[in-house]
């Protein structure tokens, strides 16, 4: 099924645009946040033991809101994509360690949210190997 068969209106640019920002939405929320709350941000790197906590805050602003732009703008939008991906897969193996918690609705929900975050991942990675084939042809 090639580009000639799908809906036209999912070749429109706004449509994909708009697909884009809803898969960086979280990045930029969560680095605008911890821009405008940096104790929180140092917070967050101690809760989950990443020293030291400054420079881990500063990088993970600066990969949040920097890789969202760069997949926005087209600017480098495979690698953004790929910086995207590799940051969620650790993140989501740091933040959401359901097997190491007790059968419940804790475990539930952070099990939820890490099939979730692989499910970015693979949006990331489709955004990485689309704007890369697209240069090739």
């Amino acid at each position: 099924m090639g580009p000639k068969t799908a809906p036209a209106f999912l070749s429109r640019k706004a449509i994909r645009w708009t697909a884009m920002l809803g898969l960086t939405a979280a990045y930029l929320q969560g680095g605008l946040n911890k821009l405008t709350d940096f104790h929180g941000a140092i917070a967050e790197m101690s809760h989950f033991g990443l020293h030291p906590q400054p420079v881990f805050a500063v990088l993970v602003i600066l990969l949040e809101l920097g890789a969202s732009l760069m997949i926005l703008t087209g600017i480098g939008r495979w690698l953004g994509a790929l910086l995207l991906a590799g940051f969620t897969l650790m993140a989501t193996f740091i933040a959401l360690r359901f097997w190491e918690m007790p059968v419940g609705p804790d475990r539930f929900m952070a099990a939820n949210a890490f099939f979730e975050h692989l499910g970015l991942v693979g949006g990331f990675l489709l955004i990485a190997w689309t704007d890369a084939s697209s240069r090739t042809n």
